[in-house]
């Protein structure tokens, strides 16, 4: 059955077509023949019970090469009412995670008995990528959560090497290794926590992220596919938006057991679409729920159609919601 399917993003034009897994979604649904909407999360609108967005009819295409910008076709915006006239809403922008964020999650809950989010709205701004992670403690490296000096330097005379990053970070922005000497640790503090209100996060250093940082991709709580990420040269961070390099991989016993203990919470979430991170094949790091990426990677090194997967998915949540 064609599904009307709204798409809350960033702006199409600022995206990286090729590797992009929201564009990927958005054309395995056309191919479906479901229809696009497009809009970002400032049109979202509040009145009377109803939630709407002025969206984009809008069609995608991979663009053909040396015609960049050629990826995608709007119609004129529509006043469209996600309760009533939407089946499925993909939440899909990029974060910051911060009050924006936050509110447009709020909105959408408003419509979840009628229209089916993925990821589940609420579950979204209770399970921040590396907040939701401490629920998992005994599979995660060493870990402080704290805006204290004091206690960051406690913590790196423990184990010797630490990293500190923003607690709602994403794509591999602001990491820091700091030394045994903890040269600049208390600058690096400092800097922190002017910039930001919130704790931060601390973990001891894993020497094992010089070989990769594996992303794992589940589906409704099933493991679809995996690729290791490699850090360029000089660098300690292997994310594809820094730099990084993708690589074939397979999962380790222990990989299988922290995704087997995810995947009852995941799907009692209604978190469809996750992305888990894992160092050396053992250390857990985070759990993104916001908007996970991977899956055309994943298809060009394992020819697996995540993207076909995750609306399987979808298609039977919107049968069973009747």
């Amino acid at each position: 059955m064609p599904l009307s399917v709204a798409v809350q993003m960033d702006p199409l034009e600022t995206i990286n077509v090729a590797g992009d897994s929201t564009f990927a979604l958005m054309l395995s649904a056309q191919a479906r023949g479901h229809r696009l909407f497009h809009y970002t999360a400032d049109a979202l609108n509040y009145r009377d019970g109803r939630v709407w967005a002025k969206a984009h009819p809008v069609t995608v295409q991979r663009p053909e090469a040396g015609r960049a910008g050629d990826h995608f076709r709007f119609d004129a915006p529509v006043n469209l009412d996600l309760g009533d006239q939407a089946d499925v809403v993909l939440m899909r922008q990029d974060p910051p995670f911060d009050l924006g964020y936050i509110t447009a999650t709020h909105l959408l809950e408003r419509i979840a008995d009628r229209t089916l989010v993925v990821n589940d709205p609420a579950s979204v701004r209770n399970a921040p990528e590396k907040v939701f992670v401490l629920d998992y403690a005994r599979f995660m490296p060493p870990t402080l959560v704290t805006r204290s000096l004091e206690e960051a330097r406690a913590f790196l005379a423990e184990h010797g090497e630490i990293v500190v990053k923003p607690l709602h970070g994403n794509g591999g922005k602001a990491i820091f290794r700091v030394g045994s000497d903890g040269a600049n640790l208390s600058a690096l503090i400092e800097v922190f926590n002017q910039t930001w209100r919130e704790p931060h996060m601390i973990q001891a250093f894993l020497p094992a992220v010089a070989k990769g940082d594996k992303r794992i991709v589940l589906v409704d709580g099933e493991v679809v596919g995996a690729i290791n990420r490699l850090p360029g040269e000089g660098e300690i961070r292997s994310n594809l938006a820094v730099g990084g390099s993708a690589e074939k991989t397979e999962l380790t016993a222990r990989e299988r057991e922290i995704c087997a203990a995810l995947a009852p919470e995941l799907k009692r979430r209604g978190l469809l679409f996750v992305g888990i991170d894992v160092i050396g094949g053992e250390w857990l790091t985070e759990i993104n729920v916001t908007s996970p990426t991977g899956i055309v990677a994943i298809e060009r090194f394992d020819g697996t159609d995540v993207a076909g997967l995750i609306w399987d998915a979808i298609e039977r949540q919107v049968a069973a919601r009747g």
